[in-house]
Formats: structure tokens, sequence, C-alpha cells
């Protein structure tokens, strides 16, 4: 695991900070560890709480690069009603810390990613708190894209159709070290299928790309407001569907029954106390602040069950390669093939929505 001594240059950045902010007698640093993709830091300057988020240690400029373009989108949404944390600077200057890199200011709240507040254990808050991302979501996929500045953010058209053929090319990437262990013959399945059943693309949005409830953070009062949408390397312009069934994949119903260990690991639990809406009731409001009647559901679902099992096959292979020693990624050896099984009962028609 990187210590903050591998990510950052303290004197470096306090310098860029000095530069953009003013000095300031009091600055610390410390590493975040949640997450599997950009490195989170959160630094103390004075009475000023920033996050600097940077790639990895050892990845390519190609990866390297998904930062910036997280920063290019946060900081095109800042005058928007999409709730995003204030931006402060960035730099593709590598010789300051190892890395590029961006600032902004921390969000004051919560990420809801194993628990929930105290003060959001009730009805009324665990309604709201549904209410707030399928809204905030809504808000995501109003964006005029080329008004804020993100008319050449991505290549909209053939989106859905991509989004297949790239997870198609992980899995295969993966298998070249997983199917020595076991195989997922399953895959090539669904994967035929997410082929032949490429829906006509709605009209094309900002697409967030990894939105879900632990990429959000809730605000401190009592009543559930989500403060900032987080975790922008994903995003793009496209098919703002790929992102509801991405949510929904997360989203466990109330009414479902017993959990999987795989998804008690992968979702959180708590979703499944009374008083939160259920996946369908999700659809619908979406419906309503969009205007947008959803249809082909049973393909954004089973893209999205898709796209997280190519996810694992990549942590297995490598946990595989040794470049990982993370139990999660060891789960994927069984929790794939789980996923694929999942798939196909989207795909028969044997789950409810």
């Amino acid at each position: 695991m990187p210590i903050e001594s591998d990510l950052v240059d303290r004197d470096q950045l306090r310098s860029f900070l000095r530069e953009h902010l003013g000095p300031a007698e009091t600055f610390d640093v410390q590493r975040h560890d949640q997450g599997f993709s950009n490195e989170t830091l959160f630094v103390s300057w004075d009475e000023t709480d920033l996050v600097v988020r940077r790639p990895p240690v050892g990845e390519t400029a190609d990866t390297a690069h998904d930062v910036l373009r997280e920063y290019e989108v946060v900081d095109a949404l800042q005058e928007t009603d999409v709730p995003v944390p204030e931006t402060v600077a960035a730099t593709e200057d590598s010789e300051i810390i190892g890395a590029p890199f961006y600032v902004m200011k921390r969000l004051d709240g919560d990420v809801l990613r194993y628990s929930e507040p105290d003060r959001f254990q009730n009805s009324e808050a665990r309604a709201g708190i549904g209410r707030e991302m399928i809204d905030t979501l809504a808000a995501i996929h109003s964006v005029d894209y080329g008004a804020v500045g993100l008319g050449e953010f991505g290549t909209p058209e053939g989106f859905t159709e991509r989004q297949v053929e790239r997870w198609g090319e992980q899995f295969e990437w993966a298998f070249q070290e997983t199917t020595e262990s076991r195989e997922v013959p399953e895959i090539a399945e669904i994967g035929e299928w997410l082929g032949a059943n490429v829906p006509e693309e709605p009209a094309h949005t900002l697409v967030h790309g990894d939105y879900k409830l632990d990429n959000v953070i809730f605000g401190p009062d009592p009543d559930p407001e989500l403060a900032g949408v987080l975790d922008w390397e994903m995003s793009t312009l496209g098919d703002p569907l790929t992102d509801l069934g991405w949510v929904l994949f997360f989203w466990l119903d109330p009414v479902e029954g017993e959990l999987s260990p795989l998804m008690q690991t992968m979702a959180p639990t708590f979703l499944t106390e009374e008083a939160y809406h259920t996946r369908g009731e999700l659809l619908d409001r979406y419906e309503r602040q969009t205007g947008v009647e959803v249809r082909n559901l049973k393909f954004y679902r089973v893209l999205a069950v898709y796209k997280m099992a190519a996810l694992g096959e990549m942590f297995y292979a490598r946990y595989l390669m040794g470049n990982s020693d993370s139990t999660f990624y060891a789960m994927m050896e069984d929790g794939v093939p789980q996923l694929a099984e999942h798939a196909l009962e989207i795909i028969d028609d044997e789950r409810p929505i």
C-alpha cells in the first residue's frame, strides 16, 4: 500500500498551494485508503480542508490523464444544478508531486458506504436518500454540456455499442491470466446477447460512468441533502441509461430477501431496511424527473452486471499475478461466476426490477 511519501512531495505541494491559496501556518497530508482507482489525499491548509486527487503510483500516461478529465468535468459543473466540490487548481506538471493532480475543497458530510449515520435511521430520511440520488442523476443528465464547455468531452455516437465491446475486451485481457484457475463460459453468452440487443440510444447526455451511493456525499443536516457527486474519472458523453442501470445494480431492494455474500460485500446492505425505495420506485422517479420513458431496461441492467463482472475478472487477474493481496480481489474467483449467473437470470426474466 502506498504511503503519503510515495504519493506526494510535501514541500512541492505546499509551494503549489501557497501559490493558489496564499500562505498557511497549518499544513498536513493524509492518505484516504478507500477505493480502487485514483488516489485521494486529505490536506489541511489552515482552516481550509482540501482534497488532492492523483493517479496511483506507476500508472501509465494514458490512465494518469483520467485525473485531469475528472477535474475538467467537475470544474465545468461549478455553476450548474449538479452538486460538486469547489475546484481550486489542476496541473499536468508531474515534477511537482510525481504525477498530474488537482485540488478541490473537501465537503462536509458522509459517504454512505457501510452504514447509515444515526440521523438517517428513520423512514423520512431513508426515503429522502433515494429521492436525492435520482433527482441528482436527473440533474446530471439534464446538463447542457455544450454550454458548460464539455461539447468535446466525448464521442457520444455509438457509445452504448462501444461499451459492450470495451468490457468484452477487458474480459479477454483478464482471461489470459484467469482461465488456468477456472473458466466462466457464460460470459461469452452474455456478451453475445448484449451485442445482439443494443438498443437505439436515447438523446446523448453527460454520463457519470460510476454513479452509485458510495460515490456521493450527503451533507450533515438531519434531512438528506446530496452535497456532492464524487469520482468523475469515468465520465463522458453518451447514453444516460447506462448510469441508471449501474445505480440500480448496486441498489438492494428492501423486498429482495436474503442477500448473497457477494452482494453483501459490494452493495450497502442497509438499503434493505424499511422505507428505502425499491428499484422500481427509483425507476419511476427517474422517468418523472427526466420525462424519459425507459425502454429496454433489461439491456441496461445486464450491461451493468457485465461491466461489474469484467471489473471483477480484472481484479482476480491482478490477484493471481501477485499485484494485489486484496481479499475482495480474491473473492472474484467465485464472484464473477455468480455475477454471470445473475446476468443470465435477468435475461431470462427470472428476477424482477
